[in-house]
């Protein structure tokens, strides 16, 4: 990575972090394990979605063994407004049982055995690391795979791949919050359909705005 990307990684990042200051996960949870089950779920559904799910879900389901003693068409069943309920479902169970089994009921704190549990890949991980456990992890869904190729701080598309680029230009802890500062801007202006650039404080820097 050249020092010139870097510099223009971190200055966008810096102005974007100015215009959502207010950049936050929006899952509601009250522990690392809720806020597993919220990631799972939050696949192909909005956070809102979730949220109006896990309220009552996180009432009845408080250890990883209460996910197991159910049926599953019972868990299906409490999550299927979330979409890819059965898909789910088999992801948290598999899950709950790996903690159990693996890691004495607890939920584990590195990457490495995060992304061995069922269901949980890098992003889930990076999520879980960054804002239940407090440590630093680059999210990288549609949003910021969509902002930083447009940007022009990865010509990867495969997220693995961004995750490794955006290692090398951004300091390890501004890693959680820069996620969330993507994601922001993803949501309310560099939209995926209709960027709002008149709106866009880093046009300057936007490889997408200066070729257009």
């Amino acid at each position: 990575m050249s020092q010139d990307l870097k510099k223009k990684a971190q200055a966008a990042y810096r102005e974007l972090k100015k215009l959502n200051a207010d950049a936050h996960i929006e899952l509601i949870f009250s522990n690392p394990l809720e806020l597993l089950v919220a990631t799972i779920l939050s696949a192909q559904c909005t956070d809102v979605r979730v949220n109006a799910v896990t309220k009552d879900l996180f009432k009845k389901y408080r250890k990883p063994q209460d996910y197991l003693v159910v049926p599953v068409e019972e868990l299906e069943d409490d999550i299927r407004s979330t979409g890819f309920f059965r898909n789910k479902a088999k992801s948290i169970r598999g899950a709950m049982r790996a903690i159990i089994d693996n890691h004495n009921g607890k939920l584990p704190e590195n990457l490495d055995a995060l992304v061995k549990l069922p269901g949980v890949g890098r992003k889930t991980a990076n999520v879980i690391l960054g804002n239940a456990f407090d440590t630093p992890g680059l999210v990288v869904d549609t949003h910021v795979s969509r902002i930083t190729q447009r940007i022009g701080l990865t010509t990867n598309t495969d997220a693995v791949k961004i995750e490794f680029d955006l290692m090398e230009l951004i300091p390890k802890k501004e890693w959680t919050m820069f996620s969330h500062v993507i994601i922001f801007h993803g949501r309310r202006i560099c939209k995926a359909r209709k960027p709002q650039c008149d709106e866009c404080p880093i046009t300057k820097w936007c490889d997408f705005y200066q070729g257009s």
